[in-house]
Order: C-alpha cells, then sequence, then structure tokens
C-alpha cells in the first residue's frame, strides 16, 4: 500500500481548544498562511466538550472566544444572581461558538486543515521537518509536514473533574459524583459535601443552592479561601466605562496609599476591587474566580464550610484532612471539585526555533494571550523582539499572586504602549478588558504615568514581604 501523502502547511497548531481557536483565527486573519489544527476531541472546544453542562464563563461573553466573530447577543440579564450584566455564555453556547468558528470561519478560507480525534505525537527522528500524529479511533499514522512552526496550545493544561480522578482515598460504598453527573440525580440525598473551593466549587455551591437545597444540608470543604473578583467591575460597554475607570482609580490609590500586602488587601476590600467569603478568615489564595454580589449573598447562606486544608481519605465515618479529622454524615453524597483547572505552569518563552507554546500573557485572559501572541507572530519578525512583547505569566494561586499578576499586567502595557501598533490592535480587540482606545493622547499619558507608579509600588511591596518572610 502506498504511503498516504503528507500535506504541507505553514503552522501546525496542536489543540483546538479555546487558545488554539484564538490564535489561529488571528493567524488566518492577517496573514495567508497555511495552517492545520490536530486535536484528541471530536469538536473543537478543548476542555469545555467534556466541562460540567451547566458551567458558564466567570467572565462576559463579550471577552471570550476569538476575534473575528462575537460571542451572544450583547445583553444584559435581567434575571438571576447576574442581573444587570453582560450574559455568561453556557458550555453549549460555547461549543456551538466554536464549532462555527471552525466551519464557517476558519474551514472556508482554504487555507485550514482540521483533524479531530488525533494526537500529536512529536516530530518525525527521520525526517525533523514533519510532525507525526495518529488517530485515536482508527490507530492511522499520519504526518504534516511544518514550513515554519508547531505550536502548542495545550500548555496550559486544562483540567476539570471529567478528566482525573480525586487525589485522595475514597473508600468502598462512598457516594462521590463530578459535578458533570448532578444535573443527572434521579433522587435527593439526607446531605450533599462540595470538596474544593475553586470556580468548579463555587458553581456546583450556586447549582444546589438554585435547585433549592437548603443551605443546613451542604458543607463545603474549603483547603484555603480566596480573594474573589467582583464581576460588575469588569462589564464591557461604554455603559459600564465610568464603573471601570472609578475601579481602576480606586486600585491604584490603594496600592500607593499602602505600606505592606495585608494593607492593600484590606484598602482593596474596602474600595470593593476584592471580594471574600467570610469576614473573619483571610484569604490566602487568588485564582482569577468572579462573583456577583448576589452570588456571594447565595455562598454565604452556607455556614457548615470546613477549613482543615485538603482531603486525604473519606470514609464512612470520617474525612480525613490536612489539619484534623472531622464527622462523615450518613447518607452524603460528596461531589468532586478538586481539579486544579489552570495550574501553575513553569513559564517558557513563548517563541523558540520552530516552536510557539501559547501560554497566559495577560494572567486569567488566555484567549486574548493567544490572539496577542498570533499577531506578534504575524508582525514581527524577531524572536527576541517578540518574547518582550509576549512575557508569559504562570496562573495566579496564592493571594500575593494578586500583586505579581497586577505588576505583570502593568509593565506590558506600558511595554505594548511605547508601540503604536500593538497599542492600538490590543485596543481593538474585542477580548481585551483593557482598552485605551477610548482615551485621549493626554489621558493615556496620566493612565502610563498611574500604571508606572503603581507597578513600582507592587514590586516594593512584594519585596518587603519577602524580607519579612526571610526574617522570620
Amino acid at each position: 500500500m502506498a504511503e498516504p501523502e503528507t500535506p504541507e502547511v505553514d503552522y501546525l497548531i496542536v489543540g483546538a481548544g479555546a487558545m488554539g481557536m484564538a490564535f489561529a483565527d488571528t493567524l488566518v486573519a492577517e496573514t495567508d498562511a497555511t495552517v492545520a489544527l490536530v486535536d484528541r476531541y471530536g469538536r473543537p472546544g478543548g476542555h469545555w466538550t467534556v466541562a460540567y453542562p451547566y458551567v458558564r464563563l466567570h467572565q462576559p461573553s463579550a471577552y471570550y472566544g476569538v476575534n473575528s466573530r462575537e460571542l451572544g447577543s450583547g445583553e444584559v440579564d435581567r434575571q438571576g444572581w447576574n442581573a444587570g450584566l453582560h450574559e455568561l455564555a453556557s458550555a453549549d453556547e460555547i461549543l456551538t461558538y466554536f464549532d462555527q468558528v471552525m466551519h464557517k470561519t476558519l474551514l472556508p478560507t482554504g487555507r485550514v486543515s482540521y483533524f479531530p480525534m488525533s494526537v500529536h505525537d512529536g516530530p518525525d527522528p527521520a525526517r525533523p521537518d514533519v510532525q507525526r500524529c495518529h488517530s485515536v479511533v482508527s490507530g492511522d499514522e499520519f504526518g504534516i509536514r511544518v514550513r515554519r512552526r508547531t505550536v502548542d496550545a495545550t500548555y496550559m493544561n486544562v483540567t476539570v473533574p471529567a478528566m482525573c480522578p480525586p487525589k485522595y482515598e475514597v473508600d468502598p460504598g462512598i457516594r462521590l459524583i463530578t459535578p458533570n453527573e448532578l444535573p443527572s440525580l434521579d433522587a435527593p440525598s439526607s446531605h450533599y459535601t462540595v470538596v474544593g473551593a475553586g470556580k468548579t466549587g463555587i458553581d456546583a455551591c450556586l447549582w444546589l443552592l438554585r435547585h433549592g437545597v437548603d443551605p443546613a444540608d451542604l458543607t463545603w470543604i474549603m483547603p484555603r479561601d480566596a480573594w474573589l473578583l467582583d464581576r460588575a467591575q469588569i462589564q464591557p460597554g461604554p455603559e459600564f466605562a465610568a464603573t471601570r475607570a472609578e475601579s481602576l482609580s480606586a486600585r491604584v490609590r490603594a496600592v500607593l496609599e499602602s505600606d505592606t500586602a495585608d494593607e492593600l488587601f484590606e484598602r482593596l476590600e474596602a474600595n470593593g476591587s476584592l471580594l471574600r467569603l467570610s469576614s473573619d478568615v483571610t484569604p490566602t489564595a487568588f485564582r482569577c474566580a468572579t462573583v456577583t454580589r448576589s452570588e456571594l449573598e447565595q455562598l454565604r447562606r452556607i455556614l457548615d464550610v470546613v477549613r482543615h486544608g485538603r482531603v486525604r481519605r473519606i470514609g464512612a465515618d470520617t474525612v480525613e484532612l490536612d489539619g484534623t479529622t472531622v464527622p462523615a454524615r450518613p447518607g452524603t453524597l460528596y461531589i468532586d471539585c478538586t481539579a486544579d483547572g489552570l495550574e501553575p505552569r513553569p513559564t517558557v518563552p513563548v517563541f523558540s526555533g520552530s516552536r510557539i507554546t501559547l501560554q497566559a500573557l495577560v494572567p486569567c485572559q488566555q484567549v486574548f494571550s493567544a490572539a496577542f501572541a498570533a499577531h506578534v507572530e504575524a508582525a514581527y519578525e524577531d524572536d527576541a523582539e517578540k518574547n518582550r512583547m509576549c512575557a508569559a505569566a504562570p496562573h495566579p494561586s496564592t493571594a500575593l499572586d494578586w500583586l505579581r499578576t497586577a505588576a505583570h499586567v502593568d509593565d506590558l502595557l506600558l511595554r505594548w504602549s511605547a508601540d503604536r501598533g500593538l497599542r492600538e490592535w490590543s485596543d481593538t480587540s474585542r477580548l481585551t478588558t483593557r482598552s485605551t482606545g477610548s482615551l485621549s493622547d493626554e489621558q493615556r499619558d496620566v493612565l502610563w504615568e498611574r500604571l508606572r507608579a503603581e507597578k513600582t509600588r507592587l514590586q516594593e511591596l512584594l519585596a518587603h514581604e519577602e524580607r519579612t518572610v526571610a526574617a522570620t
């Protein structure tokens, strides 16, 4: 049998999730490059294809997806716990959207090929310009010759509970499910315990409360409290422009007027920039989760919050945690929400020889970061300059990472401000939450000065924290 023909493309993108699609969309729009997308799932969308069915974006739909196609209708919700704010796309809406991006935007160009249900195996040892892949359905192997670069859109390693088993022991007979299984329940439980405090844990708690579970019948195991973002302060559109400007001004003032990180968090909470679940518990984490005030009010109805570290074992009579052992309630249904989502990953250069490794440039804004990297790839020649404009940042985890994230973004915005082309591209991208397009030149100059001052003060506060830790 003759060996199958090896297709040739300029770019091979490994992963047709949100970042891979955002990169491909911008690259195809701004160049005449040919692109192949290889993805292990049967449809585009990455982790969204296996996410729990009631999941919604934690940010407005207007900021998500790819640059060339709007997600959602731009409407403001009129009811529910997100009332008064821009709509949040559901998993079904997101999957339909990415399907349309693939089949109505990318493939019709004639310059994009798509290989679903396929795995990238790496370069062919005998032919370095050929990347080996195989179908997970037929097992057939195939190669793709790459003229320019291979783009890794999987490095961020997004995981949801359906992808991995819990990292703790579960005794036989314990009823434990993933959040995906909640909508399939056919009978009530006498008690529910949500394990995990990230976005998934928040969503599971809100789902149970929305469906009438008495807060007294709900336990929330929270290894560490996290600072939360107020979704009202990150809304798009001119009607929210004053709120965005006021939020930025309040944040900068809080940074400049604080002498320690603890004082800064007090000021950020006082001005509404950050929220927390319990007033008597100081958060030690920050993972970019957003809530509305109404959602937070609902979460605060849960009084049985267990804060003794991570679960080690769930038994018939007890739950063993890092810090203690607590009684287990008979008849409890446990919902495992402990998948790390966006785990902290070491940063690597985005542009390196024949590879591009997509990462968050603006933490918590992965799709904008991927689209921006594609624009830089299209518009600039030198990898050193590209990497200077596309410095990656790890996903935040600790409370102090709020400071690191803010300083990193300030630094990036200041770099981009010096390049008119980059600034204008960023300002016109529908994916950015930090557009300066409506500002005059004088207002921009004032903004850059404020960001310089904020970055410097954040670095001083972080250095102070490091010295304090070293002295103890």
